[in-house]
């Protein structure tokens, strides 16, 4: 597989129906200490304080957290929004919180994520969509490839909703189309590299 040309410095994923699933697959296999920061949208109904962080945590070896506001990333966390808030990522880094309208019916917004780490990261951002029943993360992932990041996006034959892919390919061709497992050996061996 060939390798982006440069490391990233994030890692921004989204994910919707089938998503826990998935992103457990995909992050059960990182190690603790894991080199870049994960921040994670997966669409949740709003009115209720999520669990992801704990159940997360009790399966992983890396360190699991709900983002907090003005929080600076740290790598080797995988951080998740908080449920009915947008997460932003601002150029400092740190992240922020908006109760903005719904993107696509849904609050938290992969494409607010998405659209944030662009702006945060440019080419040094790297934003991976996963299984979901709506087209939010398309256009997000799009802007991310426009300031020249890396784009990865879930085979939608191995998804278990391929709508959120599928919406994704219809925009533009990412920079890789790979199973899960394919995510994880990349995430992997882009941990590995020096720079």
């Amino acid at each position: 597989m060939k390798m982006p040309a440069r490391k990233p410095e994030v890692v921004v994923v989204g994910a919707s129906a089938g998503g826990v699933e998935a992103l457990l697959g995909l992050f059960g296999g990182l190690p603790a200490g894991y080199g870049l920061p994960l921040v994670a949208v997966l669409h949740l109904p709003d009115n209720r304080e999520s669990l992801l962080p704990d159940l997360f945590a009790r399966r992983l070896a890396l360190r699991v957290k709900e983002a907090q506001d003005k929080e600076v990333l740290q790598p080797g966390t995988l951080y998740f929004a908080a449920p009915g808030y947008h997460l932003c990522i601002e150029a400092d880094r740190s992240f922020s919180y908006s109760r903005e309208e719904p993107v696509h019916f849904s609050r938290p917004s992969i494409d607010y994520l998405f659209e944030s780490a662009a702006d945060a990261y440019g080419a040094k951002a790297m934003g991976i969509l996963l299984t979901g029943a709506n087209q939010d993360g398309a256009a997000g992932l799009y802007t991310i490839k426009q300031r020249g990041g890396v784009t990865v996006v879930q085979d939608p034959q191995e998804a278990q909703v391929a709508t959120m892919p599928e919406a994704a390919l219809a925009l533009h061709q990412p920079d890789y189309l790979l199973s899960l497992r394919g995510i994880l050996a990349l995430l992997a061996e882009l941990d590995s590299r020096p720079c």
